[in-house]
């Protein structure tokens, strides 16, 4: 089922930058993704309403008499929510923002110098837009691993976007109405893909601009993002989900397989990797591969993403082999189903989540861990960190000196300046003991 790359035994031999090459990686092109999308979001940023209403009905089919979801609309979608999904929405948001909570970070005074204080202040963005998809997968998980986060940094202003959906009237989908109904998100716009982009960064007659965006979502969605980022905050240029599972003999290939399936299911670019030293684990998971994947509801698209150039299987010779491996593929997602599992993962340094063991697997992150799911793919881990409460804070530095702390200081900065020939900045300091 699984192509195979055998690099049992030669990993050492591979530099990084060779080993990454080896990787099995999806095409996205973003620049050529992006010579479609440029027009469209210079389209808003001179005709702002009436650009988005266009685009909405070219792509989404749907001819919006206004962009901004009635009140009316979102409480309804609350009420009318099936109790069962609604403690599965709740059970997700308490468990996000336990986590999240966490990340809370403190205001420091440092005392550089008798006098002399530097105080770091964690700031959040005043205004965000937040973008939920609404295409293959509607994901009304997003919204939560988006939201909450921000909340809890102290965003003040917070905009939700998702796709209008023609069976729903126009509207974005029931559940992600619903979530923002309990997260306390009144501000909902039904305009999806780069539309919304280009909304939430130049602003329209009904949607302030906003100074970040974050969110999941296409290769456009993502064009997008590279086209306004600058003029806003972005927090990545994400590609298609992807999960790479570190497998020994002794885990269950039915665990490893349906782990594959899972993300496999979002996207026919999706990409799944394993990494075993186990050819006889390879040959029972590729079993279950084609026992399992005719019978799932989307057994097409699983298909193709398995079949695709971005997923296979990567033999090694042992889990030393595999770590390394595993850490040039800097997986959005990766499990770790092998002996001392929590062992393995602690030597992992380029993962966006790591989950351990065989009840741990990607899903559940996908939904109640309280871990967030907007990872950093397409190897972005190597430098770049999934959406937390951080993504929506700045630091900035207050400087408070005495009389005294600069002019202990002076001579220093003197010098410091003539040497990169700046004799003003020089002057800009001495100047203020001159008698």
């Amino acid at each position: 089922m699984l192509r195979r790359i055998d690099l049992s035994g030669e990993v050492p031999g591979y530099s990084a930058r060779a080993l990454r090459e080896l990787m099995p990686r999806a095409a996205f092109d973003v620049n050529e993704a992006l010579r479609s999308v440029q027009p469209l979001i210079d389209d808003i940023r001179h005709r702002g309403t009436a650009a988005v209403v266009e685009i909405v009905e070219r792509f989404d089919h749907v001819r919006l008499e206004q962009l901004r979801v009635p009140d009316a609309a979102i409480k309804t979608a609350v009420e009318e929510l099936d109790p069962e999904l609604r403690r599965a929405y709740q059970t997700s948001i308490d468990r996000v923002r336990a986590a999240h909570e966490a990340q809370r970070l403190p205001e420091v005074v440092t005392e550089v110098a008798p006098g002399g204080t530097v105080t770091e202040r964690y700031l959040p963005v005043g205004r965000v837009g937040l973008y939920a998809p609404g295409g293959l997968a509607v994901l009304a998980s997003s919204v939560i691993m988006n939201a909450v986060p921000a909340q809890i940094a102290g965003v003040g202003s917070i905009a939700l976007a998702s796709p209008a959906q023609k069976n729903n009237n126009g509207l974005p989908d029931q559940g992600i109405l619903a979530v923002a109904g309990m997260l306390g998100i009144e501000e909902v716009y039904a305009v999806g893909g780069p539309a919304a982009i280009g909304m939430f960064a130049y602003g329209t007659d009904e949607c302030a601009p906003v100074d970040m965006i974050t969110g999941p979502g296409n290769i456009y969605v993502t064009a997008a993002k590279r086209a306004v980022r600058g003029l806003v905050g972005i927090d990545a240029e994400a590609g298609t989900t992807e999960i790479a599972v570190i497998a020994d003999a002794t885990a269950d290939p039915a665990h490893v397989a349906v782990d594959l399936i899972s993300q496999a299911e979002h996207d026919p670019a999706a990409a799944s990797v394993l990494i075993t030293d186990s050819a006889d684990l390879a040959d029972a998971v590729d079993a279950e591969l084609e026992r399992r994947v005719p019978e799932t509801r989307h057994s097409g698209r699983i298909m193709t993403a398995l079949k695709g150039e971005q997923s296979g299987t990567i033999l090694v010779a042992d889990v030393d082999e595999a770590v390394a491996v595993a850490d040039a593929y800097a997986a959005e997602h990766l499990e770790i189903q092998t002996a001392d599992a929590r062992e393995v993962a602690l030597r992992i340094r380029n993962a966006g989540a790591i989950f351990v063991g065989a009840y741990s697997p990607v899903s559940l992150g996908d939904y109640c861990a309280g871990s967030n799911h907007v990872l950093p793919t397409g190897g972005c881990a190597r430098h770049s960190a999934g959406l937390n409460v951080h993504t929506f804070l700045r630091g900035v530095h207050i400087i408070d000196y005495t009389r005294e702390a600069l002019e202990a200081v002076a001579d220093d900065v003197v010098n410091f300046a003539n040497s990169e020939d700046l004799p003003s900045h020089g002057e800009a300091v001495s100047v203020r003991f001159e008698r």
